[in-house]
């Protein structure tokens, strides 16, 4: 009786897996492949089939499949749309051999690698602690171990074998992240039309009045040039800890955001996912507190892309 019942269940989830798998998209059209560079509404995907235009709409939605056979749907903005990203594109052709794209769907992980990468961290500052962490705790039970190596002999041995295997973690991690940082450096040709820094008090994201009608003055030259994108970057000082300011730049960074769209009306697919760069490359030093404040900023740039526009 239980071995029927294990059968039926079997033949439903690979019913499921079938009707899911041959489901086919709303226009009948699809691109999958790794979105090469981006200018405003336009990315540039490159497919097995070759490199593909795809167009934004107002109307595009961008999710990613989540939980048993991707049926939890997580909507997301199309600011995560940022070159490096693997994605599949459902929608149609348009009049001038365009893709239009309808939906989005991206890969979570994959997400996390080519934001980290725009963000310039390789690898991210909590990954690099807890590496260190390991590495330090090996040495220390090494130590201890080699007092009484008869005795614990055994011990000696796990310990190296646990050094070895975080070690070949580290190379694997700077191995994967320079592939990536290499894959994206390869597209990243874009020329700065204007820029903008804002400055934040110790621990806020709140902007003063001035850094508010720097963002309105910038957001305007951007609306004059074609195929324009911005970058935003969020940058903490160095008090605290790693992960305490690495979330503390993002945030930052999402009120810009936030500022950009909603009072200096940039449309979302042209602003790339903003990057939490945390205490890293300070713009001063964090010995004082004239450096420190120079650090807690929000850097921001409008960027053509030379090789779409052809500027």
């Amino acid at each position: 009786m239980r071995s029927s019942r294990i059968t039926i269940a079997a033949n439903i989830v690979a019913m499921l897996v079938l009707a899911w798998v041959s489901t086919p998209s709303a226009s009948g059209d699809e691109v999958k492949g790794m979105i090469m560079a981006r200018t405003g509404e336009a990315l540039i995907v490159s497919s097995p089939g070759g490199k593909v235009t795809v167009l934004l709409t107002a109307s595009t939605r961008t999710k990613d499949d989540k939980g048993l056979f991707g049926l939890d749907k997580e909507e997301m903005a199309d600011t995560v749309l940022i070159p490096g990203l693997k994605v599949r594109v459902e929608g149609s052709v348009d009049g001038q051999g365009r893709f239009v794209a309808e939906t989005i769907t991206v890969d979570g992980d994959d997400l996390e690698t080519s934001q980290m990468i725009q963000a310039g961290l390789h690898p991210t500052a909590t990954q690099v602690e807890a590496n260190v962490q390991a590495i330090e705790a090996n040495k220390k039970g090494i130590a201890t171990n080699q007092k009484n190596i008869a005795a614990n002999q055994q011990n000696i041995e796990a310990n190296k074998q646990n050094i070895e295997a975080n070690k070949q973690k580290i190379e694997q991690n700077i191995k994967d992240t320079q592939e990536n940082t290499d894959r994206f450096s390869r597209l990243d040709d874009y020329e700065v039309k204007a820029q903008a820094t804002v400055n934040f008090a110790p621990r806020s994201i709140k902007m003063s009045p001035e850094d508010q009608e720097e963002l309105q003055h910038l957001a305007k030259q951007a609306m004059g040039l074609s195929g324009y994108i911005i970058e935003v970057k969020g940058f903490a000082d160095s008090r605290g800890s790693a992960a305490m300011n690495e979330k503390l730049s993002e945030d930052r960074a999402k009120t810009v955001v936030g500022y950009l769209m909603r009072q200096c009306n940039v449309p979302v697919f042209r602003i790339v996912a903003p990057g939490a760069m945390g205490e890293f490359q300070p713009a001063s030093s964090n010995e004082d507190a004239k450096g420190r404040a120079e650090n807690r900023r929000v850097e921001v740039k409008v960027l053509v892309n030379k090789g779409i526009t052809g500027s």
